[in-house]
């Protein structure tokens, strides 16, 4: 997906979750809007480069908005509007394993499931023969110790929580229910979920995949005016790698519950 002209400038701070104060090199300085609600723990520090585009839309009281940030040589995607996007872009062209172009895609469908209100999730594949396919995406940006592996999530997440079990919901009801963590760190090569961080998701993922719940990620490319998907695959835990057809995906190699790519 081409994303709008970018400008280069150095993030100076993030704080109140949706502002980041930037400055460019001739030395002005600005406040971005950051559609990020997560902790972006370690997608920022201080003086890192980044990128930001401007909107001329008279409505917008902040006109910049912070879309990546570079942490030592590596864009990280931290517009987390974006995603869903690029993601409906890669099953458009079928780029994306599993989930087929052929289907009408809708964004923001409603859940059919009861007790639920008017909870949405992101993305729905739906007109053909086969079952609905009702699908989540998670931005996924922390980078692990082992800097290869990309956790989420990054913060305890109760909403998290909520689309899992919406999800099963979606399964019980002979839906195809679909969980996609998009890889937006681009050192990112394995994904793992961040027992550590929230234990009570990472129970409730286990749960939601032993009731039919299907967990693909996908790592997203980066290029000097865009964000596109890369390799994608089935993740499985410590059951192995998805016997699913991968695109664009050579070997997958498991790793103590994780799997990551093999170059």
């Amino acid at each position: 997906m081409e994303l709008p002209k970018l400008y280069r400038c150095t993030l100076n701070r993030r704080y109140k979750r949706f502002l980041a104060d930037i400055s460019f090199e001739d030395g002005s300085q600005a406040t971005a809007h950051c559609a990020n609600t997560g902790a972006m723990t370690g997608c920022w520090e201080p003086g890192a480069p980044a990128e930001v585009s401007y909107s001329e839309n008279p409505k917008r009281k902040l006109k910049w908005s912070l879309e990546r940030v570079e942490m030592d040589g590596s864009w990280v995607g931290v517009n987390t509007s974006r995603t869903n996007a690029i993601i409906a872009e890669g099953i458009r062209q079928g780029s994306i394993s599993g989930l087929s172009r052929d289907k009408e895609l809708k964004r923001e469908p409603a859940v059919p499931v009861e007790g639920f209100g008017k909870s949405r999730l992101d993305i729905l594949l739906t007109g053909s023969q086969e079952p609905d396919i009702y699908i989540e995406v998670k931005n996924a940006t922390l980078l692990g110790k082992d800097n290869r592996t990309i956790l989420f999530p990054d913060a305890v997440t109760e909403r998290g929580k909520k689309h899992l079990e919406i999800l099963q919901g979606i399964v019980q009801m002979g839906h195809r229910g679909v969980l996609l963590f998009a890889l937006n760190h681009q050192r990112g090569e394995a994904f793992a979920p961040a027992s550590h961080i929230d234990p009570a998701y990472c129970e409730q993922l286990t749960t939601a995949r032993a009731s039919g719940v299907e967990v693909l990620v996908a790592m997203l490319k980066h290029s000097p005016s865009g964000i596109s998907v890369g390799a994608n695959w089935g993740w499985e835990s410590e059951a192995g790698p998805s016997p699913r057809k991968r695109r664009s995906l050579q070997n997958c190699e498991e790793q103590g519950g994780t799997q990551r790519l093999v170059k």
